[in-house]
């Protein structure tokens, strides 16, 4: 039986023990994310009860040997979509446990975390996976054969997270498409913000015109008012001058009648010279 020490030393041996991840959920439980496969930074973290910079100095020590096991750092378009697609499945439930709003984003599965165990030396919950590991080498896989419930329990994860691997290239092929949406979408925005706004001025501008067209209304009643009243006085007007002018003709004749009656008027005569 291989020692601790052993195991923290050989990747050969660590291989070896790849596909005993139900060992994990045995010591403490996971904290995946929504997609129920992968595990965040923080949370690998967590479940081994050391800051976060340990997990990423294990990282940096071992990066081609956890790449080769499952882990995954997923940028640009990729994250977009990831993140799109947890936050879709977390909407109705806890919020999701991943960073958001940052470049990069590294994942973990279940192998990664298993294999994160056998390297990681100052935590007592990785210490306790791999003596769980040591001491039941032999009797827990007879178990585990023999428990219907773990028929085929690694088989299926490996190919889980083989499917995962294909989605990965099909998403970021995905993303750029995404973008052009999601730019061509945010254009629309602006474009249907700016119509509003648009005509938002134009019905200011419609109320302003209806306004004023009331005003001209009222003041075209007063002028039509106004003009009834000067025709009417213009009707009087028209019947007093004519009343006067027949005044002024039956004067006239008057007049005349009298000048034919009267006698006409002596001559004055003339003083004669001495």
């Amino acid at each position: 039986m291989p020692s601790e020490v052993a195991l923290l030393e050989s990747r050969t041996l660590r291989a070896d023990h790849l596909g005993r991840i139900d060992v994990l959920e045995k010591v403490k439980a996971l904290r995946v994310l929504p997609d129920g496969v992968h595990l965040s930074t923080d949370a690998v973290a967590l479940y081994f009860a050391v800051p976060t910079e340990a997990v990423n100095s294990v990282v940096r020590r071992y990066r081609d040997e956890l790449h080769d096991n499952g882990m995954r750092t997923l940028k640009g378009a990729e994250l977009q979509v990831f993140e799109m697609a947890n936050l879709a499945i977390s909407k109705d439930g806890e919020p999701a446990s991943y960073p958001q709003g940052r470049a990069h984003l590294r994942l973990f599965t279940r192998r990664t975390v298993l294999n994160i165990a056998m390297l990681l030396r100052d935590s007592e919950v990785a210490r306790c996976v791999r003596t769980y590991l040591l001491d039941t080498e032999q009797s827990p896989r007879t178990v585990i054969a023999s428990d219907p419930r773990y028929d085929g329990l690694d088989r299926r994860v490996a190919d889980l997270e083989g499917s995962m691997a294909r989605v990965g290239p099909a998403l970021q092929e995905l993303g750029p498409v995404l973008n052009r949406m999601s730019v061509r979408l945010e254009s629309m925005d602006r474009r249907m913000s700016s119509m509003d706004q648009r005509m938002t001025a134009m019905d200011h501008r419609m109320e302003e015109m209806d306004h004023r067209m009331e005003r001209m209304d009222t003041r075209l009643e007063r002028m039509d008012g106004r003009l009834e009243q000067v025709d009417r006085r213009l009707d009087a007007t028209n019947r007093v001058v004519g009343a006067m002018s027949v005044r002024l003709t039956d004067l006239s004749g008057d007049v005349a009648d009298l000048q034919r009656r009267l006698p006409p008027p002596p001559c004055p005569r003339r003083k004669r010279r001495r």
